[in-house]
């Protein structure tokens, strides 16, 4: 299976640059799973596919303002630092720009030295681990000189923060938003649970792989990164007691899925779990939990678009990909979203 496989052409312009003012104003492409027939709706019908059986599992992480900027403090050279993995004593696992310039030893400055860093190796992939000291609490320091990690596809300055976190964030942090969330409003929540609904809260923090593109040709020889989740009994009880029911999980997110997949049993059940993740799903990969899939547009060649493909199918999945650009569809982050179903069980 090559990586190549996985392409598809976008044109520029589809990559949504900023969010809608409205964040549950998104349009939203219904694929059923097994046919490939495709559906143009908006994100606000999203109850329309949903029945009283069905339960929604959904990431609450929260991201950090995890890039800061400063400068390494013998040259004054500017640095870019992005916090990926917290590590004991305020040390962190991080991607360094220049990182070729950024050395064991070296210290860096931030904020005018309220925080400050030093180099102590270099690990996996050429990722830094650095020990920061500061005054205070590091989490209000990093609220002040932080910034949030959007993806290097996004050029505009992201005017408020809160717009890259979904309204149901509780636990810090992913280095990334589990961006299929980003469309939901309280309003949007409330209306599924008043049709009876179940909303499963699961937590998984995003890292590296989100920012790590599939550079080998054999798509198995690709190695994800690990990222911590945990799922307590509450969200099991949900998830069980759906599938006993004769319900559907359907997840809000690659990582809602990616969650439920590394914690059920062969079975499907799901228990209360905690502990590292790096699965790769991709097309060949038996689902043991998950129904249905709301998740956004995903990059060409991505390991994510490869999750969608073995859900639903490749040649499913390119087919529906290539309606959306031909429909004007906007891309990844902050673009529009794509639900996979069995829509013949919908309502």
């Amino acid at each position: 299976m090559k990586t190549s496989d996985f392409y598809y052409d976008l044109p520029e312009e589809l990559i949504a640059q900023d969010p809608l003012p409205d964040r549950s104003a998104s349009r939203m492409m219904v694929v059923d799973r097994y046919t490939g027939e495709v559906t143009d709706t908006g994100f606000r019908h999203l109850t329309d596919y949903l029945t009283d059986r069905d339960c929604l599992v959904i990431n609450d992480t929260k991201v950090i303002p995890a890039r800061l900027f400063g400068t390494r403090a013998n040259t004054g050279a500017a640095i870019e630092v992005l916090l990926l993995k917290r590590n004991p004593d305020d040390i962190w696992e991080t991607l360094v720009r220049p990182g070729k310039k950024c050395r064991p030893g070296d210290e860096l400055v931030f904020g005018d030295g309220i925080l400050k860093g030093k180099v102590l190796e270099i690990v996996d992939d050429g990722n830094r681990l650095i020990q920061f000291t500061y005054e205070g609490i590091f989490e209000e320091i990093l609220d002040r000189l932080g910034e949030m990690p959007l993806p290097p596809y996004i050029r505009h300055k992201l005017q408020d923060k809160n717009r890259y976190q979904t309204v149901y964030a509780k636990h810090e942090g992913s280095a990334a938003a589990p961006t299929a969330g980003l469309h939901f409003t309280p309003e949007m929540l409330d209306q599924v649970k008043d049709m009876g609904v179940k909303i499963a809260h699961v937590t998984l923090h995003v890292g590296l792989g989100t920012f790590r593109p599939v550079k080998v040709e054999e798509v198995t020889e690709h190695h994800m990164h690990s990222e911590y989740y945990r799922i307590e009994q509450e969200a099991a009880d949900i998830i069980n007691g759906t599938r006993a029911n004769g319900g559907r999980v359907i997840c809000v997110g690659t990582t809602s899925c990616r969650t439920l997949e590394s914690a059920a049993a062969e079975d499907g059940s799901i228990g209360p779990k905690s502990g590292w993740t790096d699965i790769f799903i991709y097309p060949g990969y038996r689902f043991k939990v998950m129904d249905g899939l709301l998740t956004n547009f995903h990059l060409p060649e991505s390991t994510l678009i490869m999750l969608v493909s073995a859900f639903a199918g490749k040649d499913h999945v390119l087919a529906a990909y290539h309606h959306a650009v031909e429909e004007r569809y906007r891309f990844f982050s902050f673009g529009d979203c794509s639900l996979w179903i069995d829509t013949k069980t919908t309502n």
